[in-house]
C-alpha cells in the first residue's frame, strides 16, 4: 500500500455521511481502512458510493458475541476507530471507547456526532440542515425575500463535521506516537460548523454583519459579490471585493466608475446590483468569458456538475480523474512526493473478510467460530 498514511489501520463501524467521508480522506492517503458492515446489501450501490473507495470491508453481525469479540479483535489490531453512530450506541453493543481502550490503550477512537454527547438536544435525530440552522449559518445563507437556502449538506456534514473529524484523528494519532496513549475524539458538527462561521461571528460583534440575509459582503448582498443571469439563462460569478478587481470588473462591464454610485455606501448596493445585472444579461455566458479571460476580474462561469468536467482549467489541474468506469474527485489537497491515489473502487459488503483476517493476523479459531471459510455465514463474515 502506498500513500503518507499507510502505517495507519483504521477500523470503520459503517454509517453514512460524515463518519465515511472522513474515513475516505484518509484512506485516498493511504491508510488501511476496515469498514465493518452489517451482512446483507447495502443501502447504496457500492459502485457510486465514493466516500468507501480505498477501503476494504468485513461483514460482522455485531449483536452477537462472536460478532462482537471480532469487532474488537479488529480494534485491538487497528491505531484508530471511527464510528458516527448516536450517543450510547456503541456503548449498547459493547464496542464503546471504555471497551475500545481495555483492548488498546493507543487506540484513537473517533466518534462523528451532530449535536455532541450531551445537551438537552443530544439524543434527537437531525442531519446536516439541522445543524447548520442551528449554528446560525444557514439563517446567514440565501436572500431576503425567501426562506434560507440548505447549501447542500456540505457545510455541517462534510466541512464541519467529516473533515474536523478527520484532522482531529491524525492530531490523536500524532500525539499517541509520542506518549503511546490513546484518546477520544469527540467531533460534532455544531462544533465544527460554528469555527467555520469564526469571521462572521466576530465581524456580527464588530457591527460590521447584519443579520439580514444578502446584505453583506460575502452573502450576496454586494453588487461586487453575487451571480447574475447571462442573456442565454445560465449565469456567471463574480467577487470582485479588492479595487483594483472592481475596477477590472467595471471596464469589462462598460462602466465609468466616474459616474457609479459609491459602493462603499450600503445604501447603493440595490442600484448597482440591477445594473450589473442588465449589463450581464445582454452578452450570453460564453460570451462573457472570452470577455473576462486575463481581465483579474475574479469572474467565473456558473457551471453544472457535469460541465465542470469539462472544463480547461479542471482538466488541466485533473481535479476528477476516470476510476472504475465513473468519474471521481481526484484525492486532495496535493502532497509532493507522497500524494493520495485511487487504487481500490467501494467494496460489497463483507467483500474483503478473509483477506483482511490474513492480514491483520486475527485468530483462526474466531474466524471458524464465525463461520469462515470462503463463503457468507450466519455469523455475519466471509
Amino acid at each position: 500500500m502506498t500513500g503518507p498514511l499507510s502505517d495507519l489501520r483504521i477500523v470503520e463501524f459503517s454509517g453514512q455521511g460524515p463518519g465515511p467521508f472522513a474515513g475516505g480522506l484518509l484512506a485516498d492517503f493511504g491508510a488501511d481502512v476496515i469498514r465493518v458492515d452489517r451482512p446483507g446489501e447495502p443501502l447504496l450501490s457500492p459502485k457510486y458510493d465514493f466516500y468507501n473507495r480505498n477501503k476494504r470491508s468485513i461483514a460482522l453481525n455485531l449483536k452477537s458475541d462472536a460478532g462482537r469479540e471480532a469487532a474488537l479483535a479488529l480494534v485491538a489490531a487497528a491505531d484508530v476507530v471511527i464510528e458516527g453512530f448516536r450517543p450510547g450506541v456503541m456503548d449498547r453493543l459493547g464496542l464503546g471507547y471504555d471497551v475500545c481502550a481495555t483492548v488498546s490503550r493507543r487506540i484513537i477512537f473517533g466518534s462523528m456526532t451532530g449535536w455532541g454527547p450531551n445537551g438537552p438536544m443530544a439524543m434527537e435525530a437531525g442531519h446536516d440542515i439541522n445543524y447548520l440552522a442551528l449554528t446560525g449559518a444557514l439563517d446567514a445563507i440565501g436572500y431576503p425575500d425567501r426562506p434560507p437556502a440548505p447549501p447542500l449538506n456540505l457545510v455541517a456534514d462534510l466541512g464541519g463535521g467529516g473533515m474536523y473529524l478527520a484532522f482531529g484523528i491524525l492530531a490523536a494519532v500524532h500525539e499517541a506516537r509520542r506518549s503511546g496513549q490513546g484518546q477520544r475524539v469527540d467531533a460534532a458538527m455544531i462544533d465544527g460548523v460554528s469555527h467555520l462561521m469564526s469571521a462572521f461571528s466576530a465581524f456580527t460583534q464588530q457591527g460590521t454583519w447584519t443579520d439580514r440575509r444578502a446584505d453583506n459582503i460575502v452573502d450576496g448582498g454586494s453588487p461586487d459579490y453575487g451571480c447574475y443571469e447571462t442573456a442565454d439563462g445560465k449565469h456567471v460569478a463574480v467577487g470582485a471585493i479588492e479595487p483594483q478587481f472592481y475596477a477590472a470588473l467595471l471596464e469589462v462591464l462598460g462602466l465609468d466608475a466616474a459616474t457609479l454610485p459609491d459602493r462603499a455606501d450600503r445604501a447603493n448596493w440595490p442600484a448597482l446590483k440591477q445594473l450589473f445585472a442588465e449589463r450581464f444579461r445582454q452578452r450570453t455566458r460564453a460570451e462573457w468569458e472570452t470577455a473576462m479571460a486575463g481581465r483579474d476580474a475574479c469572474f467565473s462561469p456558473v457551471l453544472s456538475i457535469a460541465e465542470a468536467w469539462e472544463h480547461p482549467q479542471m482538466q488541466a489541474r485533473e481535479v476528477h480523474a476516470q476510476f472504475d468506469g465513473l468519474v471521481h474527485p481526484s484525492p486532495a489537497p496535493r502532497l509532493s512526493r507522497t500524494p493520495g491515489s485511487l487504487r481500490r473502487a467501494t467494496p460489497e459488503p463483507g467483500e474483503n473478510s478473509r483477506e483482511i483476517w490474513t492480514d491483520w493476523g486475527l485468530p483462526q479459531a474466531l474466524w471458524d467460530r464465525l463461520g469462515g471459510g470462503d463463503s457468507p455465514a450466519a455469523g455475519g463474515a466471509r
